[in-house]
Order: C-alpha cells, then structure tokens, then sequence
C-alpha cells in the first residue's frame, strides 16, 4: 500500500509542481514549455468538458487570482491523471519493493518547491510590501463597501511588525528546508505556518486558496517522511538518531559538483536577487513625494458646473462625482459609480500625471495606462485646485478644497495602559 501510495504522490506533486519550468531560461526548454502548456490547456478543458464541468467556458486570466475555474478544472484533472497513472504504473511495475532514487527525487522537488514558495512571500513581507498600509482611498471607504479579501489584506498591512514577524517565519522555513538536516524542522514549521495562511485565505476569501493548500499537503508529505523520528521524538520521548531520508551517496563527482552547482544558483535567484529587489522596492515607497504641484489628500467639491450651469452635489446620485483623492504615488479615485473609471468599492479609480508645462493633469485608467481625459489646473493655494476641461461631451468644471480630514485608525493607537475598551 505504501508503494501505491508513492507511485500516486510522485505523479500528484510533479503534474502540480511542473520542476521542468525552473529551467525556462535554458535555450531551447521554453519552446518545450510552450509545448507542454497548449497540451495542458487541451487535456484539462477536455475533461472539464467531458466530466467535470466545473464551468462551461474555463477562465484562464484570474487577474491575480490562483482559484479560476481553470486552476480548480486544473487540479482535479490532475487529480484523475494521477489516479490512472498510479493504476498502470502499478500493473506494470507491481513486483517492486522499493523506489530510492525516484523517492529522493521527489523529497528534493518538493522541499525546494516549498522553500521557493516560503521565500517568495517571506521576503516581500520582511519588507512590508505584499500587503500595503491602508491608503487614503481604503481609509475613505466605509467599512461595509469592502470584499473579505480587501478587508484582510488592510488588516494585515496596517501592523507593519505583525507582516514582518509573518514575514520572518516564511523565511525561516525557506532556509530551513535548504539544508538537509533541518528538512524535517522546516516541513513541521511550514505546516504549521502555511496552515495559518490556507485558513485565512477560506476565512476572507482570498483566492490563493488552491496553492495554499497544496503547500500545506506537501509540508505533510515532507514531515511524513521523517514520520517514525517525529513520532518517537514529540510523542513518545524517545531518542532518535539522525535522519537518514535524505542520505543518497552521490558517487559521480559531476552530480557531487551539480549538487552545489544548483543549491548555489538558487540561493543566488530565490534569496539574493529578491531581498537586494525587495529593499529596493522599499526604498522607493519611502521616498515617494506629492505629485507636485498637486498635494495629496481628500478634496472635497465646493463648486461643480457643467457646460456653464452649476449643478449641486447630490449625495443620492450614484452618478454623479462627490469628492477627489490624491494619492502621493500618482494614483487617485473619486467618490462615484462612474464607469469611466475603475470601479472598486464603490470609488472610481485612476492614475493621473501633472504636466506643469502645459498646467495640465492627465487622467488615465489604472493598469490598462488608457488615457481617459486631461483637464487644466490652477492652484492658488495648499488647500485649493481648480480643475476644467471636457469629460466625453461635457464640459466640467471643478472647484476643490483639500479637507482636513483625520483618520483614528491611522493615528498611533498602541497603549499599554487602557482603563476602558474604547
């Protein structure tokens, strides 16, 4: 049974894990990639069609998200694949006792699978950089308009030391699982870290789901190989030897060499390059200035006329334009369920860029860089903008007036005394 479940655990991990991908940038193996990718696509839409159904028309473009129908059509066709694979490789290879290579093999791909996972989220967290501190945007957005996943992702970067304490931990199971005397530490610590994160991701419904729980499987399987050690260590208070799952005498001096040819090469890629990026990364948000002339903050409307007739602001309109946010880094939004702009959370968002030349500010919409309309601009003072040009085919006008408007929830609210739950 423990043979049957190894044949269908070697298929599982290498269809889901795909190592061959790794080597991309080797002349020739992404041509083969491409290849492997069109076959993919055809073998998981043909099962969908045929038996799953999970949706009749597969989403590959999850914009950020890794639980498209396609990734869940994805993992339970390969569900299947390895099901029929352990059957006939079983048939044919059934008088087998045991499969050391392929066992090493497969220990390897998946303990550095793991740490290339721990230590892609694990830095950018070192930094505070996956999930940002709430911007003004999110600060003036009423609590009831956000998703699960954005209330979570604010609540996780408003505690710089909570994401760089989570951050620590991903890293320290990364490195741990780079050597092989402290795999086993590495795959319980994993486990227990990534669990935390497959159970926030069900609880706010962020949609790494997918990849989250099949970290966690492969932390299990990692520690299950090191079971009978676990079990004597933690459970009975045993002495135990060293371990002896990973021992594989390399005699060829080229696979001694490749060894730490490849551990080298991916330290260098999975932990150098990124940490001297991440640190870059975070320079940059800490140098970020105002879009001069513009100063960020909150202006609200104190006059709005279009084509010459001043229109009043309706609070009701769901139309209509109520309020603009300046943001330091170039992006901004506007209180309105306009769809000429991004839409999030009831705010329409965008990028703009001042050209002090021309006195103009250019309004694009965020991630697609299509301009939307430029408006011209005159600031007499800190506190005022006054915007015009033609939106479609009006022509508007706006006087604004930055309000000063104060946030608890981005004041230093830490006590260590608190005579009363505020």
């Amino acid at each position: 049974m423990r043979l049957v479940a190894f044949r269908f655990l070697f298929i599982y991990f290498l269809l889901n894990i795909t190592p061959w991908f790794w080597f991309y940038q080797i002349p020739g193996i992404s041509f083969l990639n491409e290849i492997y990718v069109s076959g993919d696509f055809w073998f998981v839409d043909m099962v969908n069609r045929h038996l799953l159904h999970v949706k009749d028309k597969l989403n590959t473009n999850g914009m950020g998200s890794g639980d498209t129908s396609f990734a869940w059509a994805q993992f339970y066709s390969y569900l299947i694949l390895s099901l029929l694979g352990c059957l006939v490789w079983t048939l044919l290879d059934r008088k087998r006792v045991k499969y050391d290579i392929l066992n090493y093999i497969l220990i390897n791909i998946v303990r550095y699978n793991i740490a290339m996972i721990a230590l892609n989220y694990g830095i950018i967290k070192l930094f505070a950089l996956q999930m940002i501190y709430p911007n003004l945007h999110m600060m003036a957005t009423p609590l009831g308009d956000l998703l699960p996943m954005r209330f979570s992702w604010l609540f996780l970067g408003y505690s710089t030391p909570y994401q760089v304490f989570s951050g620590v931990m991903e890293v320290m199971v990364g490195l741990l699982l780079l050597n092989r005397k402290t795999v086993t530490l590495g795959a319980l610590m994993g486990t227990a870290v990534f669990t935390h994160v497959f159970l926030l991701n069900m609880s706010y419904d962020i949609p790494v789901k997918l990849l989250a729980m099949q970290t966690v499987i492969s932390c299990l399987f990692l520690a299950a190989c090191d079971w009978n050690r676990v079990w004597n260590f933690f459970f009975r208070n045993n002495t135990v030897g060293p371990a002896t799952y990973l021992d594989m005498p390399l005699t060829k001096k080229w696979l001694r060499i490749g060894r730490y040819v490849f551990k080298a090469v991916f330290i260098l890629l999975v932990v150098i390059l990124p940490l001297k990026q991440a640190w870059s990364r975070h320079k940059n948000q800490s140098t970020i200035t105002d879009m001069a002339p513009i100063t960020s903050g909150i202006y609200t409307i104190k006059t709005f006329t279009k084509n010459n007739n001043t229109i009043p602001i309706k609070m009701n309109d769901e139309m209509q334009w109520k309020d603009f946010i300046f943001e330091k880094n170039g992006s901004g939004s506007i209180l309105t369920q306009d769809t000429l702009f991004r839409q999030r959370y009831r705010r329409g968002y965008f990028d703009y860029k001042p050209d002090t030349l021309n006195q103009v500010i250019v309004f694009r919409k965020p991630m697609y860089g299509t301009s939307l309309f430029e408006m011209r601009y005159i600031i007499p003072n800190d506190s005022t903008i006054s915007l015009w040009g033609k939106v479609r085919d009006d022509y508007l006008y706006f006087e604004l007036v930055r309000a000063d408007r104060r946030f608890q929830l981005s004041e230093n609210q830490f006590h260590w005394i608190s005579e009363a739950n505020r």
